[in-house]
Parts: structure tokens; sequence; C-alpha cells
């Protein structure tokens, strides 16, 4: 498999996997996407539901990403795959179980990795897969990061131990809950070096963009990206939908055998469009994947998206605070993957798009444009909101009617896919994601239950521990500074 940029022409050459795994960022500042997306049928779907029953989901990550990867030897993919995925990371021989409430939602359980977040599902590879591959070219690497919440503490925890690969993580100063910062700040190690902005997460990831479109100091500097521009994390994610669907699918059948055919329909909360657009990436696959309803809080830049044609991304000053933090985004960078997909992969007019639309005018109308009715009736996307009060209850009524407590940005993916049912926009079995353990979220938690919610003994006294953090203005070039002067570590 090989990969080009969502915004190079035809006649561009291709890329190997390995390459975009340590470049992130395209250097014409599109994304990596593959060249075609392999097809798969009825016997590969069975041959991954043989190998999940009988050698687990190791095994199945191997057996998705061969797909996907052409220049890492099957025999060391496998490898790198079950160092990811164990038992002693994950908590749970399924990795990624599911579970069925009782209103027929399937939930399935991403967040039982070391950070407790789904993030940890991608990042734990991408370690394993940065270290592979640097130590294969006698490289380094230093990674720049950017995160609302999850994806910093799941590539620091990734990143911890692994020689020659710096990291920079940037946060927006005082946009994330007390527990996710200690997860990141209470991190006492000169390679992991925490940035706290001034400015939403948005700003953020400007600063990454703009320090990776520099393209003498990213090579000088070997920066490299973390955040699901890079595809290898995002094609990690497929691997979970993929489980989960053959795991729902076994479940509806038993004890009968499983149907190959079978579809079904994932509602996941997102913000940056990485998590859904491994959905979409599944469902091109062949994976049977009938509706991907996305969900969004109040900051629902990509709900009006689907209802309208128009993308308007919100101003720092716009972007509200919200108690589902992690998707307190508005412009979504794996946006840009869906979008190239829905308009014949035609890289000239998304550079204009992306490249010059929305860094000038801040939106981009497609609602004129005949391809935007594909986004419902060829790719299945349907959106829908949910407010802190929307969130609230339901949570309160999980935990009423299932003994069941869920995280806030869980619970807007309930509330939307709870939406979606009632309008009849999905009719068949239904998989809602858990993208967090509820204890990143105890002021919300408190608020709707009462209590505090369950905490794991790895994670007692984090948010006592003392805190390693570098505060900055919005500006990309302290940013480059801070980078020149703490990279060159002995843990190079």
């Amino acid at each position: 498999m090989r990969y080009v940029s969502t915004r190079a022409g035809s006649t561009e050459p291709t890329v190997a996997f390995s390459d975009i795994l340590l470049a992130g960022l395209a250097p014409d500042g599109g994304l990596y996407v593959p060249e075609r997306y392999p097809q798969v049928d009825s016997a590969t779907l069975a041959d991954w539901r043989r190998i999940l029953s009988g050698d687990g989901y190791a095994a199945l990550a191997h057996a998705v990403l061969t797909l996907f990867v052409g220049d890492i030897p099957s025999a060391d993919l496998l490898g790198i795959c079950r160092r990811a995925y164990t038992v002693e990371k994950f908590g749970d021989p399924a990795i990624v179980p599911v579970s069925q409430l009782t209103d027929g939602t399937f939930l399935a359980h991403l967040s039982n990795g070391p950070t407790a977040a789904f993030k940890d599902m991608a990042m734990q590879l991408l370690g394993e897969l940065f270290e592979y591959e640097l130590a294969r070219r006698g490289e380094t690497l230093t990674i720049l990061g950017a995160t609302s919440g999850d994806t910093g503490s799941s590539a620091e925890y990734a990143m911890l131990g692994k020689r020659g690969i710096p990291t920079f993580m940037l946060t927006p100063r005082g946009r994330m809950t007390p527990f996710q910062q200690a997860q990141m700040y209470s991190i006492d190690d000169p390679a992991i070096i925490n940035l706290a902005v001034d400015g939403v997460f948005d700003d953020c990831q400007d600063i990454v963009k703009a320090v990776s479109s520099d393209l003498e100091f990213k090579a000088a500097w070997r920066i490299g990206a973390v955040n699901s521009i890079n595809w290898a994390r995002l094609v990690a994610q497929v691997v979970y939908y993929v489980a989960s669907w053959l795991r729902v699918t076994e479940a509806i059948a038993a004890p009968g055998p499983a149907d190959n055919a079978q579809p079904v329909s994932f509602v996941v909360p997102t913000g940056n469009f990485g998590n859904i657009c491994a959905g979409h990436v599944a469902k091109q696959l062949g994976v049977p994947i009938d509706r991907l309803i996305l969900a969004t809080n109040e900051n629902n830049v990509l709900a009006e998206f689907f209802a309208t044609g128009v993308y308007r991304v919100r101003s720092g000053p716009e972007t509200v605070a919200t108690s589902s933090p992690s998707m307190d985004i508005s412009k979504a960078s794996n946006f840009e993957r869906f979008v190239f997909d829905l308009l014949g992969r035609d890289g000239d007019r998304i550079r204009e798009l992306f490249g010059t639309r929305i860094p000038q005018d801040g939106a981009f109308d497609l609602s004129d444009d005949p391809a935007f009715a594909e986004a419902s009736s060829r790719y299945g996307f349907w959106a829908g909101s949910s407010t802190h009060a929307d969130r609230v209850a339901t949570i309160r009524g999980l935990a009423a009617s299932d003994n069941v407590v869920v995280d806030p940005h869980t619970a807007d993916g309930l509330k939307v896919g709870r939406d979606a049912r009632a309008q009849g926009v999905v009719t068949g079995p239904l998989i809602a994601q858990e993208t967090a353990l509820p204890v990143k979220f105890s002021e919300t938690i408190v608020e709707a239950l009462g209590r505090e919610p369950h905490c794991p003994d790895r994670f007692l006294g984090i948010e006592d521990a003392p805190r390693h953090v570098i505060n900055v203005d919005n500006d990309a070039e302290q940013v480059k500074r801070i980078i020149q002067e703490r990279a060159s570590g002995p843990f190079r």
C-alpha cells in the first residue's frame, strides 16, 4: 500500500507507510491517505472472526494493518501488535469488550488502557511503531502534538521510556479537567515537555501545523506527529471498529452462527473527526457498517456541516468551554480526509478549500454540490448535538436504569444515538463507543449523581503530584525556540 496527500495532484509520487509514519503532515499541508482503499469480502470477514476468537485482538490488529502496511515484515508487525495490546496494559483479555444496555444499545469499552481514554487504543501501537522504525533507521524523532485532554496523556504514556523520541505536547491552558492536567503534568521525565498555550485547542493545533509547515525546521529537528493527522494512528483505530462489529454480530446471532453480512451502526462522540474517520475507513473497506452517527457537544461545527453543507470554523472566543472538554474543537483536522473522498479525491479542490478558503474566509459551502447528498446516502453520516443538561440527564438516567456510569463524552454519544433511533435514522444494531472512564470528569459525575466516580487504584493521588509544565503564548515561534532548547538532551 502506498499513500498520497489530500492536496496532491494526480501525478504526484506516492509514499510508503513507514515514511508517512515519521512525517505526519504532508509537505503540502495535506493529510496522507491510502492511494486506494483495500476491499474485504465475506471470506476475509469470516477469517477475521476466526482470528479474533482464536488468537485475540493483537492478531486481529495484525490482520487488518497488513492491508495498509507494505514495508514492515509481517512477523515484525505481529510482534509490534502483540507488544501494544497486552492484558497488562488494558486489563481485559478482550482488549475491547462489548456489553449491552437495557435499551438494546451496545457499548464498546475503549477506555481500559493506561490513561483511561480511547486514545490508548491507537497510541500504544504508535509508540511501538515509532520505536521499531527509528531503531531500524538509526534515527531519532521529535514528537510535537496538540491535545484537548486525552491525546496528550495517551501519547506521553506511550512514549515514556522510548529512547530517541522527545515529546512536546501543547495543551489549552485552563481548558482541561484537573484530572487530565494531572495525568500529563505529573510526568517527571526530561523527554516529556508539556506546554500550556494561552488559547483554545484549535490554537494548539494551529501551532503544530505551523511548525510542521516550516519544512526547514521540521527537517532539522525531525518533527513527527502523534495527533490523528498521522495516518498510522488513525488506521490503528480501524481495528476496534472491526472488533466491535465482530463481537456484536456474534452476540446478535447467538447461539447460532454470526452473519458476516449483518450491518451495524456506530455513534461516535467527536470534535476532531479522527475517531469517526476511522469508522469511515472501516466502512470503505467493506465492513458492514450502515450509519456513522456523529455526536458533537455545544461546539457543533461538524453537526452544522452535515445538516447544511456549510463548514464554518469558529474562532477561539466562539469555542465554548464545555463539560465534555475533549470535544471543544471547532477546526476538525481529519475532516479533510473525508471531504477528499466526498469530492472524488480531487486534490486541487481540497487544496483550495482547506489551504485557501478556510485560512481566508474561515468557511466553505458545499450545499449546492451534488456530492453533498452522498455524505448521508453513500457514506452513511448523520450528526446531532448534545448539551450540558443532556449529558447530565444521560449519565443520571443510565446509572438508574443499568447501574452503569459513563463519562460526559460517552453520554453525548448515547444521547445523539437515541435521537437517531427516535427519528428512524438507525433501525438496526447500534454500537456506542465509550471513550473515557468517568474518573477523568469527576465534577460532572458529582453533579449528575451526587457522588465521586470510581477511581482505579493506579490513579490514586495523581492530582496531588507535583506539576511539570511550561506556560507559553499562542506563538509558534516561541514553541520553536523551546524545541531547540529542550530537544537535544541526553534522551536522544
